[in-house]
């Protein structure tokens, strides 16, 4: 995996572990020469990523959309930054420069994020790792709410295997490294 896409809150959260979280993954990022993706922004968690990732000497690509970046909230001093029309071209980037996807804990538009990301990984419109960084337990309401789909139908359970979740950084990009797709649509297998 040469690059990962980190989804994240612009909010710092109110437990310090969360930014503490967000620096150690940039370090680890950075001391494995993977180019860290984010969504481009200076401030909360990203900026703390990003910023950590940058100090260790690795390379930060932001996509940021237009109206963020007029507010004055992109980061200046990245690797390279793309500044895009709306945010589901925002997305679309995203996910094309990245070789991976990593939740850490965020709001809505990190849950809507790593989300859409888990369904095109359902749909086999992707054959890529995905990650939740469970600081602090944060992603443990919604692994209940995961499992309690699974149990009324609506996910099937050979669907969990699309994800890792984990707490330390550096052993959740270990198991994202040797992650492989072993779920794939019936329609995607006669194609």
């Amino acid at each position: 995996m040469d690059s990962v896409c980190v989804f994240c809150g612009s909010s710092p959260g109110n437990d310090p572990a969360y930014l503490e979280a967000a620096s150690a993954l940039g370090r680890e990022i950075a001391s494995r020469g993977i180019r860290l993706v984010y969504g481009g922004a200076s401030v909360g968690l990203m900026g703390a990523v990003a910023d950590a990732a940058m100090a260790a000497g690795g390379e930060v690509v932001g996509v940021i959309p237009s109206h963020l970046w007029d507010a004055e909230v992109g980061h200046a001093g990245l690797t390279d930054l793309h500044v895009t029309a709306s945010m589901h071209e925002r997305k679309a980037l995203m996910a094309e420069l990245s070789e991976g996807f990593l939740a850490m804990p965020g709001g809505f538009g990190t849950l809507e994020e790593v989300v859409e990301i888990l369904t095109w990984g359902q749909l086999g419109l992707h054959h890529k790792p995905i990650g939740f960084l469970d600081t602090a337990g944060f992603y443990e309401p919604l692994m209940r709410f995961v499992d309690h789909a699974v149990g009324a139908g609506f996910i099937r359970a050979q669907h969990l295997s699309l994800f890792h979740r984990g707490a330390d950084p550096a052993a959740l990009l270990d198991d994202m490294a040797t992650w492989e797709p072993t779920t794939v649509p019936k329609w995607v297998e006669r194609t």
